[in-house]
Order: structure tokens, then C-alpha cells, then sequence
């Protein structure tokens, strides 16, 4: 009975220990998602951490890190400039269907790249990763599987140096 209905004791260092892992993770995540939007750089993970610790944000251990991680970019929001790093896309769309549909996925698309009419429409643009399920349905549903939906980069950022003048 003890065995199939028991609980395993944790002690109170392995308890510790494995939080303290959890939140290294929702930083990690936090950092590898997230850019500042004034730079499009990425945030470091120990600058991330710091933030985490100055909102007090207390790691809940039976929630997924993907899911806390999402939770305390909305935090951070309210206290440092943090934002999502954009996705890079590019479709391909039938020339009946495309006019039509690149009104209605307009509101979803932050920055229109290149734009290109010959045969089809193609447009390389990048969007708000919390929009990529809505697109990718909406131009399926409208092109009954004749547009393509490909993704270039999952994030936009700036790597390298900074240029001064």
C-alpha cells in the first residue's frame, strides 16, 4: 500500500536544489526568447535572473518552464524593456487568394521586409511569435493548401558588436 499510494520524502536540500534548477531554466528560457527592443539584442541569462529575483518571482514546481517562462516575460514587461523576439516568415500565396488574405494578415504582421507580385505573392515579413498558429491556420484555410507557409529565422535579433560612430 505504502508503495503504490505513498509519497517519496524529498529533503529539504534536494527540494532546494531542484528549484533552483527550475528557475535557471525559466531564465534560460526567458533569455534564448526575449530581445530589448530598442537594440534587438539579446538579454544575458544572469540579467535575466536578476530580474527575476527584483519581481520576487517565485517558481511554482508542478507548472512547466515553458509555461512560467511565457508568464514572467509578462511580468518583466512591466518592469524593463523585454520583448519577444520576432519571427521571420515568408509566404507564398496564389495570386486569386493572396490580395484578400494579405488584408486579413496584415493586423498579425509587425514588419513587412520585401513584397514581391509576379506569379504568386511572396512576402517575407516577421511577425509575434504568439501569432504563428493564427497565420499558419488562416493560410490554410483560406488557400485550401495552395499557399506556403515557411519560417526563415525563429528570432530576429542582432548578434555581434555594436557599431560606434
Amino acid at each position: 500500500k505504502i508503495l503504490s499510494k505513498g509519497e517519496l520524502q524529498v529533503s529539504d536540500k534536494e527540494r532546494h536544489t531542484q528549484l533552483e534548477q527550475m528557475f535557471r531554466d525559466i531564465a534560460t528560457i526567458v533569455a534564448d526568447k526575449c530581445v530589448n527592443p530598442e537594440t534587438k539584442r539579446p538579454y544575458t541569462v544572469i540579467l535575466i535572473e536578476r530580474a527575476m529575483k527584483d519581481i520576487h518571482y517565485s517558481v511554482k514546481p508542478h507548472k512547466s518552464t515553458k509555461q512560467q517562462a511565457l508568464e514572467v516575460i509578462r511580468q518583466l514587461k512591466e518592469t524593463m524593456q523585454i520583448e519577444r523576439a520576432h519571427m521571420r516568415l515568408r509566404f507564398i500565396l496564389p495570386p486569386k487568394e493572396g490580395k484578400k488574405l494579405k488584408e486579413k494578415l496584415k493586423p498579425l504582421i509587425k514588419v513587412i521586409e520585401n513584397e514581391d507580385f509576379h506569379e504568386q505573392l511572396e512576402i517575407v515579413c516577421l511577425i509575434d511569435p504568439g501569432c504563428f498558429r493564427e497565420i499558419d491556420e488562416l493560410i490554410r484555410s483560406e488557400t485550401k493548401g495552395k499557399g506556403t507557409l515557411e519560417v526563415l529565422s525563429l528570432k530576429d535579433v542582432e548578434e555581434g558588436d555594436e557599431k560606434l560612430e
